[in-house]
């Protein structure tokens, strides 16, 4: 019997086909090694599947597929973005740093002019020519008034007249921009005019200032001796005003006196001598008028003025700003009919007047004091 199961054993290992490690196991499971692939272990029916893993990159084209997507992404936020190209690039006319942001269309000045005038230009404005407008009115109304019933206003005086309100607004402008510089450079609209930004030095503003004035002079040598002495004497309010926005917030009340001084001039130009009942109160129409758009206009800079200790009525009126401007403004309207009924007009004059309080009104309605973009438009 123990011979029959001996020879039963050895049949069956001859027959094995597998290894003798098979049959024997270890009492330990081996060290798995490193560089094998982990097995794969069957899942059972109804199990989920596990999270699918990308392929292995290698770290440094990982790193050049982040930074490329990353640079899309941000050219892609450039691009979608609602502003303009403006409100990422600038230019300065020296090409440096912190230049001031591209206005949305080229004024003339950059177009026409040489580069070396350039920032005389706009040092006295000429690429703005609104506050020529605002200087030269008052001039035209008071030389048309002034004129024979029945007759054109003299068109050689409306054309000195002209010219010299550019001249005289240039010449403002730069004593301004010299005063003020210390103060320009604190407030963001006023940082990059010629002189605070640099491009033009304190000395050739003078002597750009000078050269204006000196200009004037001839305009105001062809008027009488009673207009030469009234038009020297507005040289006072020109050099004065920019220093009263320091001590006192009617800045913009004496802005009026210096830029309707042409109400008198324009009539003591044609008369030679002044008619108190018609020019005062065409005079304080426009003083009126002066506080009305530029009580607007200085609510954009009423957050810097805050910081640097500049003065306004915009600060002075506050909340009630369209109260004590809308004040003002019926006394501009009462004041043009006061003047052109003691000047004896005739009532086509009586429509336009209604027509320029409706737009009057209109405006101060309609502006949004707290939009700096608005006020600066109306």
């Amino acid at each position: 019997m123990a011979l029959y199961i001996l020879r039963a054993g050895r049949k069956l290992r001859s027959r094995s086909p597998l290894p003798l490690s098979l049959l024997y196991l270890p009492s330990h499971p081996p060290s798995p090694n490193p560089l094998s692939p982990p097995p794969c272990r069957p899942q059972p029916l109804g199990s989920p599947l596990p999270p699918w893993r990308p392929p292995c990159i290698g770290s440094r084209r990982r790193s050049r597929i982040l930074d490329g997507f990353r640079h899309s992404l941000s050219l892609a936020s450039i691009s979608s973005s609602p502003g303009t190209t403006e409100d990422h690039e600038s230019r300065r006319p020296d090409g440096g740093e912190g230049s001031p942001p591209a206005s949305s269309s080229r004024s003339w000045v950059d177009l026409y002019l040489p580069e070396s005038v350039r920032p005389y230009a706009l040092l006295a404005r000429l690429d703005k020519p609104i506050g020529t407008w605002l200087l030269a009115w008052p001039c035209m109304w008071s030389i048309t008034m002034a004129a024979n019933p029945g007759e054109f206003p003299d068109f050689k005086m409306l054309a000195l007249f002209g010219c010299g309100a550019v001249l005289l607004r240039g010449a403002g402008c730069t004593v301004n921009d010299l005063l003020d510089q210390d103060i320009d450079k604190k407030v963001e609209r006023t940082k990059y005019r010629p002189v605070a930004s640099g491009i033009v030095p304190p000395f050739q503003g003078l002597c750009f200032l000078g050269f204006q004035l000196l200009l004037g002079l001839g305009i105001l040598l062809q008027l009488n001796n009673y207009s030469r002495i009234l038009g020297a004497s507005s040289l006072l309010l020109v050099f004065s005003y920019p220093l009263m926005k320091r001590y006192t917030f009617w800045a913009q009340a004496y802005l009026g006196l210096t830029f309707n001084w042409g109400a008198l001039l324009g009539w003591a130009a044609v008369k030679g001598s002044l008619d108190p009942a018609t020019i005062l109160p065409l005079y304080s129409s426009g003083v009126c008028w002066t506080l009305v758009y530029d009580t607007i206009y200085a609510h954009q800079d009423k957050e810097d003025d805050l910081k640097v200790g500049v003065k306004s009525t915009a600060l002075r009126f506050g909340s009630l700003t369209k109260t004590w401007i809308s004040g003002f403004g019926a006394a501009c309207i009462g004041s043009l009919a006061l003047s052109g009924y003691n000047a004896e007009l005739a009532w086509p004059y009586y429509p336009f007047l209604i027509a320029a309080a409706a737009q009057l009104g209109w405006q101060i309605l309609t502006v949004d004091l707290s939009n700096r973009a608005e006020c600066n438009r109306k």
